[in-house]
């Protein structure tokens, strides 16, 4: 079973996130918080595989969770669900290590599929908030955050760059060694030399550098 912690300061929410959650035979909501700073601390002392993370809460905000998160329970795979789809909001998210970002008025199987994604080390990004990264990376900001993505990715050797690209587009370690012919234990090898050598502290990082310096899969 999925163990999942629910964090948002409304109560109706939670409830409809439980009740769609709890639907699926393999997905458990095991904890309850009403502000970040309970969030937080109810991860630390309660097995959770993914926490659902509010971005509009009391006490503590959702990013600022997210980040403490990351210390307290960084075992914890953290999705933010939040009706704001800023660019800002998604970069910081996935900046802090977040595994994913989903809108409020996601499907509700999206919101099971993007918990499994999480729960499995796949990062997750609704289609409306990828529309977002990629407005981001057409700006004019883009420009400087594809010299600096390029010059940390020189480093990586021909096949960690295959890989890289292929997180890039969001493959699972399974779908990446599909794709090059590898076992999906052989990929999962390379990531974590790539996220080493990158000094990411996750694969959304990680596909997000690949993204920035216009790293592309030569494979189809």
């Amino acid at each position: 079973m999925i163990r999942v912690l629910v964090a948002d300061d409304e109560p109706l929410i939670r409830a409809g996130i439980r009740m769609i959650l709890t639907s699926a035979d393999d997905i458990d909501v095991v904890a309850e918080a009403a502000d970040g700073r309970e969030a937080v601390e109810t991860a630390r002392r309660t097995a959770v595989d993914v926490a659902l993370l509010d971005i509009q809460m009391p006490v503590m905000d959702g990013l600022t969770a997210l980040a403490e998160m990351g210390r307290a329970a960084p075992d914890v795979r953290v999705l933010i669900l939040t009706t704001f789809g800023e660019r800002d909001n998604v970069l910081r998210a996935l900046g802090h290590g977040g595994a994913g970002f989903l809108l409020k008025d996601s499907a509700p199987q999206e919101l099971i599929h993007a918990v499994r994604a999480a729960a499995a080390g796949n990062a997750y990004l609704s289609p409306a908030v990828t529309r977002h990264v990629v407005d981001t990376l057409a700006s004019p900001a883009a420009t400087a955050r594809g010299e600096e993505a390029r010059r940390r990715l020189a480093g990586l050797t021909a096949r960690e760059r295959e890989v890289l690209a292929l997180l890039g587009e969001g493959l699972s370690n399974a779908d990446a060694g599909s794709r090059l012919h590898m076992s999906e234990a052989t990929v999962k090898t390379y990531v974590s030399r790539i996220l080493t050598k990158l000094d990411c502290d996750n694969r959304v990082q990680a596909a997000l550098l690949a993204r920035d310096a216009g790293l592309e899969s030569n494979t189809g």
